[in-house]
């Protein structure tokens, strides 16, 4: 005799509709969302709308209407900088197990590198765009008082976070991802911010302390930036692309190559400020490292950009990841400015030009997705 196998039981959070056979089944317990679904990489947001203001400030170009526009996108960010900062310490404060798991889980802890990153880039924010707004003074104080602790920051998370890979993570050799270039380029993103404020400082030691220690964080970054690619590059030649949901994180690559450059532009006017070294050799020095650093970028860039519309064609869902086209794409605008304005090339100013515009589309629909994800209850549901 053959027998019905039994129903398989509805899940927890749905209860049957049997006192009318038509109606559409009740959902009970539905998650809410919650700070505890708040994690490190919730600071990308901060960055991404920062670069955004800092990008348009200095581009080699006037464009009718930006500079009241940037001012904008600067409040906001330091709205999302004080909001991203409140949430996480009630993450902390209400939810340590899942803070600390946070560390102690490999795909997550490298987003600790996002925290000092939003703070000098809403630092460098202030400076350029806000001191429009709330005077140069206070815009200096802020900036440095934001670029101070998100140096700190930057180095503690450039030392610990590998650290912990090597210590705790248990890693297989298809988990590399350019996630892991989060935390050694922070101290570049002090670097390239840092020299904003040299003129500000009174002649003397703390002027050339100061260049000497950029200079210094833009090494820390580089060479662990020259340890992280291979390892990267490996695992996509020998496993495949990266998972959907990771495939806009091929973008943070960009990175560290925008933001040198962005670096040695700074440096070697800081350097020509303050060291008495001649304008046209420092000049010099920043764009025989700079052009083909940024012509790499671009052909990264060229293969990230075709690799995520092979993914979206084949279906690539909103993530957190999106912000990855954000701040990596505003740090290639602020090199190619750099270099347009050592050079004198105009194609390097219509460079960062087009590259801002990518970066203003790219800003638009990923701050769009986030809000509406957040009016949805979708992206904090534990």
């Amino acid at each position: 005799m053959v027998t019905a196998a039994p129903a398989p039981p509805l899940p927890a959070d749905v209860v049957p509709a049997d006192a009318d056979p038509g109606a559409v089944p009740a959902v009970r317990n539905r998650p809410r969302p919650s700070v505890r679904g708040l994690g490190p990489n919730w600071y990308a947001t901060v960055m991404g709308t920062a670069i955004v203001a800092t990008a348009g400030a200095g581009l080699p170009v006037d464009v009718p209407g930006l500079p009241g526009a940037c001012r904008v996108v600067w409040g906001m960010s330091v709205l999302l900088l004080g909001a991203v900062l409140a949430a996480r310490a009630a993450h902390w404060a209400r939810h340590r197990d899942r803070a600390r798991a946070d560390l102690l889980d490999p795909a997550v802890a490298p987003f600790h590198g996002c925290l000092p990153m939003a703070l000098s880039a809403v630092g460098a924010a202030t400076l350029s765009v806000g001191a429009k707004v709330i005077g140069v003074r206070a815009a200096v104080a802020v900036d440095a008082t934001l670029w101070t602790a998100g140096t700190l920051l930057a180095l503690l998370t450039a030392a610990g976070i590998p650290a912990l890979m090597v210590l705790r993570h248990r890693i297989g050799p298809r988990d590399a991802s350019p996630v892991w270039l989060l935390p050694v380029v922070a101290p570049m993103v002090s670097a390239a911010t840092g020299p904003a404020l040299v003129p500000h400082l009174p002649p003397g030691q703390g002027r050339e302390a100061l260049l000497l220690g950029c200079l210094a964080l833009a090494g820390v970054s580089l060479l662990g930036t020259f340890l992280m690619l291979p390892l990267i590059f490996d695992r996509l030649v020998r496993h495949g692309p990266l998972p959907a949901v990771l495939t806009p994180a091929l973008f943070l690559v960009l990175g560290p190559l925008g933001q040198s450059t962005t670096a040695a532009g700074g440096l070697a006017d800081a350097a020509a400020y303050t060291a008495g070294v001649p304008e046209a050799a420092a000049r010099f020095a920043s764009v025989v490292y700079g052009v083909p650093v940024m012509g790499f970028a671009l052909l990264w860039l060229a293969s990230a950009v075709a690799l995520v519309v092979r993914t979206a064609r084949r279906g690539m869902p909103f993530a957190m990841t999106w912000w990855g086209f954000t701040f990596p794409v505003g740090t290639c605008v602020t090199g190619a400015a750099a270099l347009s304005r050592h050079t004198g090339l105009h194609a390097l100013g219509w460079l960062a030009v087009a590259l801002y515009g990518a970066l203003v589309a790219a800003w638009t629909l990923v701050a769009a997705r986030t809000a509406l994800g957040l009016a949805r209850g979708t992206l904090l549901t534990p």
